[in-house]
Parts: C-alpha cells; sequence; structure tokens
C-alpha cells in the first residue's frame, strides 16, 4: 500500500540546530511519520539511538514503517506530560515540530480541518475521553468564548459563541461542516481566518495543548546532557511565546539560546511545501556544568 508521508520542515535547519553526532542521543517528541527522524538517524548512526514519541496511533504506524529498517529506534507512545514519569534518558538533542501533520488534517475522520466534512473530533490521542463535540455542546457560552479569545485569538469569540449556543438549542453539533457553518454566519468578510481560529482554539483545548508543550520543554531542557540542544519549530503566537518565555527564564543559568530571533523557512522550502510558511525554530544549549 502507497503511503504519503508528511514533509518535515527546516530539516536541515534542525539537524544544524540539533548539532547531530555519530553516537548521540535524541528525543524526537513529535515522531509524526517520521521525516525529521529518518534526518536524525542518518546523522547519528548505528551507534546512536533515537528515541520516538507520540500519542497519536496513527503516527506511530507511519513512523513504524518508515523506520522499520533501523535497529537503533525506540518508539513510545505517550503524552507529552507522561515523558518524565515513563523515561528514563539523559539526552544530547531534543525536538519538538508542534504543527499538525498533513496525514492528520487530511483524514476528515480525526475532525482537524474545517474544509472537510467530519466529526468533530480533534483528538491526536484517539483513547482520550474528550472531543470536541463534547466541548461545543456541554460548555456554557461564556467558557465558549474564552476558549475562542484564549487559544484563537479570535475578535469575534463572543458572537461564535452566542450562535454555537443558539444552534444547539436546535440540534447537536456534531460535524466539522456544522461547526464551520455557524463560524461563518457569525463573523463579517472573509471567513477564513476566523474558521482557522476557531478550529485551532478547540483543538488546542481538547489536547491540552498548551500545558503539555511547557511540560514538555521544561522537561527536554532538563534530560539534556551538557551542551546537549533542543529544537522546537512552533506554528503560531501562542505556541512560540511558551518556548520563547521558557528559554528566556533559563537562559545564562542552565541554557545558553542560541536563536534570539527565531529561524523561519527559506523562501524555496515554503514554494515547494506552503504549510511551512509559518513556522518558527528556536533553539538552546545546555550549559556545561
Amino acid at each position: 500500500m502507497h503511503v504519503d508521508f508528511h514533509t518535515p520542515v527546516m530539516v536541515e535547519e534542525v539537524l544544524a540546530g540539533l548539532d547531530c553526532q555519530p553516537g548521540d542521543t535524541v528525543v524526537d517528541a513529535t515522531l509524526g511519520s517520521g521525516g525529521h527522524a529518518l534526518a536524525i538517524l542518518n546523522r547519528i548512526g548505528q551507534s546512536g539511538l533515537l528515541i520516538g514519541i507520540d500519542k497519536d496511533e496513527n503516527a506511530i504506524a507511519l513512523a513504524s514503517k518508515r523506520l522499520h529498517a533501523f535497529k537503533n529506534v525506540t518508539i513510545h507512545r505517550m503524552d507529552w506530560r507522561g515523558m518524565e514519569g515513563s523515561l528514563n534518558v539523559k539526552a544530547d538533542g531534543f525536538l519538538m515540530d508542534v504543527g499538525l501533520a498533513s496525514f492528520q488534517i487530511e483524514d476528515a475522520s480525526r475532525g482537524f480541518s474545517y474544509a472537510l466534512d467530519g466529526p468533530l473530533d480533534m483528538r491526536f490521542d484517539q483513547q482520550s475521553p474528550i472531543t470536541a463535540v463534547a466541548l461545543v455542546n456541554d460548555l456554557s457560552e461564556r467558557e465558549l468564548g474564552d476558549i475562542l479569545r484564549s487559544y484563537g485569538e479570535e475578535k469575534y469569540a463572543k458572537r461564535i459563541a452566542r450562535d454555537i449556543i443558539r444552534e444547539r438549542a436546535r440540534q447537536p453539533i456534531e460535524r466539522t461542516s456544522h461547526l464551520a457553518r455557524i463560524v461563518r454566519g457569525a463573523v463579517r468578510g472573509n471567513p477564513k481566518k476566523s474558521l482557522a481560529r476557531c478550529f485551532q482554539a478547540f483543538r488546542i483545548a481538547v489536547n491540552g495543548e498548551l500545558d503539555a508543550l511547557r511540560t514538555a520543554v521544561e522537561y527536554g531542557i532538563q534530560i539534556l546532557r551538557p551542551k546537549g540542544r533542543i529544537c522546537t519549530i512552533t506554528y503560531h503566537s501562542l505556541e512560540d511565546r511558551i518556548v520563547k518565555t521558557l528559554f528566556r527564564e533559563a537562559d545564562n543559568s542552565i541554557l545558553n539560546v542560541l536563536t534570539r530571533k527565531p529561524l523561519t523557512p527559506s523562501r524555496h522550502e515554503v514554494m515547494e511545501n506552503p504549510k511551512a510558511r509559518s513556522a518558527k525554530l528556536r533553539t538552546a544549549e545546555k550549559k556545561d556544568g
């Protein structure tokens, strides 16, 4: 069966940022379909170790298929918030690419895309009990507005929340197309950005993404060996703000921040892979001693 693997973002910049060397131990905390992992494995060689982490069972299956020829890979299905209690490792590199993978966006059954009709799911971990359906249909108008403002930075948050409440009084909101229709009716002008922000907001809320990101970055810094490096790729301001703050707080104490301003994809890469356009890469190095 043919598999269309997700195209990894800023691969050369990641390899340079991690400064991967033969024999290194590297944690890829967002394994996805294994694109970055494959490039890292080719740098660290057979004497190195790649530890891949993802909570999406589809990602685990894709990465396992892609990396099956490598014997120096261990793959763990877990939430970032479970790493500290489950992994006992010291690493030379720690990578997080926080973006959605193409195979997640393009699968209508996952509910991540406003452009595809499917169930309002939005879970990365399909075993998690909380879905977007539950949030959209159970939360109060105020709680809905808070999610849209806090996680989507949506200026029409209050109006959208009001219209969700009105619509669900008529019938449950269970499909992506239904939610998208409500958003389109609530905003003025071109609704595309509002649609993206609203779906982002509910996805973040369903998966607890921002709290998990904080936990993961803190853990990544903790497990690095002296001179080990942490690289993060984020795609919107909420994520980038968290990483920037955590790096700044650790700067000059246990970290040396190597990217005072985040790196962004080359013009050529964006032309080849438009989904990379909003990526921001930050790198820091653990101090020696």
